[in-house]
């Protein structure tokens, strides 16, 4: 077995057009996001330049690039692997996406409109279909355009460049925990999404909060038997 582990068709295919560093960069940073590469897997990069065709080189710059970023420990005489988050990182990271994510939640409620709401809504229903039928990582993906959609109805550009910036580690830390959250998780994007649809701001902004704080306390919980 590779040590890299890749399950089949795991790997995404290179778009031609920009630099071949910034798509291997980007191609590896998805696998990383999805845990098709796990915390703490050997990253070798003959291996990930095989299965991503293309040279080694590449492959280094951007393993240097994902290091400098915290996605990925560069340890001396072992070589590369996944970084391995810890739970105060976690903590950190979930409890900053609580407080953007909940005046998002107050913005939205303050200026969706119609469409905005049944954009919501359509998401949603995507979402909990993708529950019923078990398929997590469209579940997991639809859960971060959900929240992508409120951010875009807060209409607050600054708030939305915060929120980019932490939205691949919000989908890192959500993945092991989706299934555990599951169906729960849309009903209270449902009670939002009426909150939001009412124009209540208040409660828009505290269903958000309980929301994203039941992810976090579900992913510290996740191990838990």
């Amino acid at each position: 077995m590779l040590s890299t582990g890749l399950p089949p068709g795991a790997v995404p295919r290179l778009e031609r057009p920009g630099p071949l560093r910034d798509r291997v960069y980007e191609a590896l940073l998805e696998l990383i996001t999805t845990r098709a590469l796990q915390p703490g897997q050997h990253l070798v990069e003959s291996e990930l330049a095989g299965h991503l065709g293309v040279s080694r080189q590449p492959v280094r710059e951007a393993l240097q690039r994902l290091s400098t970023e915290g996605w990925v420990d560069l340890r001396p005489a072992q070589g590369a692997f996944v970084h391995e988050p810890t739970e105060e990182e976690a903590d950190q990271l979930l409890t900053v996406r609580t407080l953007l994510e909940a005046e998002a939640a107050r913005l939205a409620a303050a200026h969706a409109g119609i469409p905005g709401i049944a954009a919501l809504e359509e998401l949603c229903a995507e979402g909990e279909q993708a529950v019923a039928d078990e398929d997590v990582d469209r579940a997991v993906a639809l859960n971060a355009a959900f929240h992508a959609k409120v951010m875009e109805l807060a209409g607050n550009t600054v708030l939305t460049g915060l929120a980019a910036q932490v939205d691949r580690r919000v989908r890192w830390y959500y993945t092991p925990v989706a299934r555990q959250r599951g169906r729960q998780s849309w009903i209270e994007h449902r009670a939002l999404i009426t909150a939001i649809a009412a124009r209540d701001e208040q409660r828009a902004t505290e269903l958000m909060r309980e929301h994203t704080e039941h992810t976090r306390r579900s992913y510290h919980e996740r191990d838990a038997s």
